[in-house]
């Protein structure tokens, strides 16, 4: 991910925005006048924190607004699928609309034409990494994680699920556990 930062002039900006950086936790490739190439994706309220810091010192950030609302549609997908105990009742795009405070068909034009994939591509991407821990940690089962997940059925999960990974849910719970159990013998 890249980052602009204005008023960067001096080799004596480019060691504070090292400074800052390192301060906040941000791992970086590369920091050259006016711009900063960070190793991984940034969420909404760590950009806040490193503008924030940069101002204090004369320098500020500057962030193309998309970016920061396809950081929110992520941002909103993940606490959909991995931090609230039941998906949203609501229907997935009415549910990001409302978190992102954006209409549906601007989020998914914007989203699709960013990151090169649907935000209904992604929803599924992350909803199969939730069903992989739940799988892995083995308290629940398949049919608990599909109506947690609001799968309509154990077949539609278990058939979404194969597409994705190659594998069905059952061989992938019971090839992780072996593994578990063979790296805890060594």
């Amino acid at each position: 991910m890249m980052l602009q930062i204005r008023n960067m002039e001096s080799d004596r900006c480019i060691e504070m925005v090292k400074s800052e950086l390192s301060r906040l936790g941000v791992n970086y490739k590369m920091v050259e006048l006016g711009k900063v190439e960070v190793k991984e994706i940034i969420s909404v309220e760590k950009l806040q924190s490193i503008d924030k810091a940069l101002r204090s010192s004369g320098l500020e950030l500057m962030v193309d607004q998309k970016i920061l609302i396809i950081e929110k549609i992520k941002d909103a997908v993940h606490q959909m699928i991995h931090i609230s105990d039941e998906i949203s009742k609501l229907n997935f795009s009415e549910y990001i609309s409302k978190k992102v405070n954006h209409n549906y068909p601007y989020l998914s034009n914007l989203f699709s034409g960013t990151q090169g994939i649907t935000i209904e591509k992604y929803l599924i991407l992350q909803k199969i990494e939730r069903v992989k821990e739940l799988l892995v940690y083995g308290e629940f089962s398949l049919s608990d994680i599909a109506y947690k997940l609001q799968y309509s059925s154990v077949a539609h999960l278990s058939n979404q699920f194969k597409k994705i990974t190659g594998l069905t849910p059952s061989f992938f719970r019971q090839f992780r556990n072996n593994k578990r159990r063979k790296s805890k013998n060594v």
